[in-house]
C-alpha cells in the first residue's frame, strides 16, 4: 500500500500556522508529502526546509489574487497539490496547516486504509474533529464547529477539492465514506489574540469580506466575546504539539456554563449532548 500526503500553506510564520507540527505528525503515514507553498513574503519555505524529511516534495505556485470569493483559491491551490500525488499512490491523505494527526490514531489510520483499500464501494475516510478555540484548554462544541470532514481519499479516482477546500467531490458528486475513529486536531483558532486578528484580516479576503479588515492588526482579538459555546478539553494533545505549547505565553479564562445561543439553537444543542447526534447537520459525503 503506497500513501501520498498532501498540504498547501502561505505566509506559515507570518500568521503562526502549526504547518511543520502538521506535516510532521502525516510523516508516519505516508511514502510521499507534497507540500504546495504559495508565493509568501515571509520565511515559509525556510521553515519547511529545516524539516529536512526526504519524504518532502516542495512545489512553489502563485495564488491568484482574483479568486477571493467564498474561498475558492484554497480549492485551487488544492487541486494543484492532488495533481502532484504519484499515480502510484493508493491513498492521499490531506492535511490543512492548522490540523494535526494524534500519534495515538496511526495505527487506526493505517489500518482503515489497509482495510477498504480494495473495496471499490469506498472512495474515502471520514475522521472525527477536535476544535481547540481560544487556548489549548477549550474546545467548540457549538453546530458552528463542524464533527466530521474527509481527510483521506483514493488515488485515480477524480477526486477534486470541494468549494473553500473543506471536503472533496468526484464530478461535484458526495464521496462514500466509511468514518473511522480518528481525530483531526484543529489548532486554527488558538492564537495570542494578535496573532488571531492578524490571520483573521489576512484569512477573509479569500472569501472577498471585509469583517475584520476595518481592525487595526495592533488590536487583539476578543475571544470571549466572538464565541457561543466552548468546553473544557480533558483529552491529551499529539505530541509534536507540546513544545508550541509550552511555549504558550497567553491565557484564556472562560466559564464554560456561558451560553450564547438563539431559543433553536439551544434546543439543537441539548439534543445533541442528550443523544450524540447532531441533527439537521449539513454533510458534504456520503456515509456507507
Amino acid at each position: 500500500m503506497k500513501v501520498s500526503g498532501i498540504t498547501i500553506v502561505k505566509n506559515a510564520v507570518e500568521y503562526d500556522y502549526p504547518v511543520v507540527e502538521s506535516i510532521t505528525s502525516l510523516l508516519p503515514l505516508v511514502d510521499e508529502m507534497i507540500v504546495s507553498i504559495g508565493d509568501c513574503t515571509d520565511a515559509t519555505v525556510k521553515l519547511i526546509a529545516e524539516i529536512a524529511s526526504p519524504k518532502i516534495k516542495i512545489i512553489h505556485t502563485i495564488w491568484n489574487k482574483q479568486l477571493t470569493s467564498n474561498g475558492t483559491v484554497l480549492a485551487v491551490e488544492t487541486n494543484k497539490a492532488l495533481a502532484q500525488v504519484t499515480k502510484d499512490s493508493d491513498w492521499i491523505i490531506y492535511l490543512q496547516a492548522d490540523e494535526v494527526l494524534h500519534e495515538a490514531d496511526v495505527n487506526v489510520i493505517l489500518q482503515a486504509m489497509q482495510l477498504y483499500k480494495n473495496d471499490t464501494k469506498v472512495e474515502g475516510l471520514l475522521f472525527n474533529y477536535k476544535h481547540f478555540y481560544g487556548s489549548y484548554n477549550y474546545v467548540g462544541d457549538s453546530r458552528c464547529w463542524y464533527k466530521h470532514e474527509i481527510r483521506i481519499v483514493k488515488n485515480n479516482i477524480n477526486v477534486q477539492s470541494y468549494k473553500d477546500a473543506q471536503g472533496f467531490r468526484i464530478n461535484n458528486k458526495k464521496l462514500r465514506v466509511k468514518k473511522i475513529a480518528a481525530y483531526i486536531y484543529h489548532y486554527g483558532w488558538v492564537r495570542t489574540p494578535n496573532a488571531q486578528l492578524k490571520k483573521l484580516n489576512n484569512f477573509y479576503t479569500y472569501w472577498g469580506g471585509t469583517t475584520n479588515t476595518q481592525i487595526a492588526d495592533t488590536e487583539m482579538y476578543d475571544y470571549l466575546k466572538n464565541v457561543d459555546s466552548i468546553a473544557k478539553y480533558e483529552g491529551t494533545h499529539p505530541s509534536i504539539m507540546q513544545q508550541r505549547i509550552a511555549n504558550n505565553n497567553w491565557e484564556i479564562t472562560y466559564d464554560v456554563k456561558l451560553k450564547n445561543f438563539t431559543k433553536k439553537d439551544w434546543i439543537l444543542y441539548k439534543i445533541e449532548k442528550w443523544t450524540g447526534k447532531r441533527l439537521f447537520d449539513y454533510k458534504n459525503y456520503k456515509i456507507v
